[in-house]
């Protein structure tokens, strides 16, 4: 089994900057992509930032040059967030992404992200 538990949300005025943290643990492939999607009320869950073992990103093409998203091995990743907007108040949540004989996602609980002045 697989578990992610992330950290770092919070309240945030327009412009400021926040960083989440994702922690993987149980049994954990170098073929799976770890990333970020987000979830605001209404709305549907969407991709915020992507990457896998060897750094290869993806990002939403709103958050490109805000946002950046690291991995330091194969179980931790973090989104660095900047320039916060307040479209960016989302529940934000961590993804590992596993393409083997059966394809299955790993979600975290969320944390929250809340922009406002």
């Amino acid at each position: 089994q697989v578990q992610l538990v992330e950290s770092g949300g919070g309240l945030v005025q327009p412009e400021g900057s926040l960083r989440l943290s994702c922690a993987a643990s149980g049994n954990i492939f170098n073929t799976d992509t770890m990333g970020w999607y987000r979830q605001a009320p209404g709305k549907q869950r969407e991709l915020v930032a992507t990457i896998d073992i060897g750094g290869t990103t993806n990002y939403k093409v709103s958050v490109k040059g805000r946002f950046t998203i690291s991995r330091d091995n194969a179980r931790n990743i973090a989104l660095q967030m900047s320039s916060l907007k307040l479209e960016d108040t989302a529940l934000y949540f961590c993804n590992l992404h596993r393409v083997a004989v059966i394809t299955r996602d790993y979600w975290g609980q969320g944390t929250q992200v809340t922009v406002s002045s």
